[in-house]
């Protein structure tokens, strides 16, 4: 309930000087209170998304709808939907040029992605990369989102999947502690793996997940456009 009261409580503190016909607000403070409710309203937006996934998790309504996608697509369109968050940040992404087409559920793949990049933008200084590789392993396609953040104590690199949890680097930083657990709950209704772990060249996390590609994706003039000719 924190989690909610917080945003909504911004919003209507920023909405209520906003209104006031007697306060006299200058263009700069008014741009600053307008871009708090946007800010604000968007992390709620992100933390009800997050609530009703778990929900239908636990409900066991989560229906994987797979069809061909374009990873660098569905990529840019988690970091556009972070909006705000990710604008003016240094994101690097690297996507092997053997990654075609991958058949996995789009919407629910872009909600893990936006759920890693929330979390590296969370803990990475301002200045400070954060990179997105994908690349074709065996039988299978490799998500990766690093950051140049503390990192993950090794003991608690299983732990950071259970719902709530919350680590001690993250006292003060805002979330709900459940993006990780839907997260892992969404790759291993495709098939998939998610594992948390340390950069190789320096501190930092690396979060990775998989999606197995063992259908061959479609033949050129293969599919509906075929079958309409």
């Amino acid at each position: 309930s924190h989690d909610l009261r917080t945003p909504l409580g911004s919003i209507m503190g920023s909405a209520t000087t906003l209104l006031d016909a007697d306060a006299n607000i200058d263009a700069a403070t008014r741009r600053e209170l307008l871009t708090a409710i946007h800010d604000e309203a968007d992390r709620l937006g992100r933390l009800l998304n997050n609530l009703l996934a778990m929900t239908r998790i636990e409900g066991g309504g989560l229906e994987v709808k797979a069809d061909w996608q374009v990873p660098e697509e569905t990529v840019g369109a988690a970091i556009r939907r972070l909006g705000e968050r990710a604008r003016g940040r240094a994101i690097e992404v690297r996507i092997d040029p053997a990654v075609e087409l991958v058949a996995f559920d789009g919407l629910m793949i872009e909600l893990v992605l936006i759920n890693l990049l929330d979390n590296a933008l969370k803990y990475t200084p301002e200045g400070s990369p954060i990179e997105i590789e994908v690349a074709a392993a065996d039988g299978e396609v490799v998500f990766a989102i690093l950051d140049r953040g503390p990192g993950i104590p090794a003991a608690e690199r299983e732990r950071v999947f259970a719902k709530f949890f919350r680590g001690d680097g993250a006292s003060g930083l805002a979330g709900a502690g459940l993006g990780l657990a839907i997260s892992k709950a969404v790759v291993e209704a495709h098939g998939g793996r998610i594992v948390a772990g340390a950069r190789d060249d320096g501190p930092g996390a690396r979060f990775a997940f998989t999606i197995p590609t063992s259908t061959p994706p479609p033949a050129p003039g293969d599919g509906a456009d075929a079958e309409a000719a």
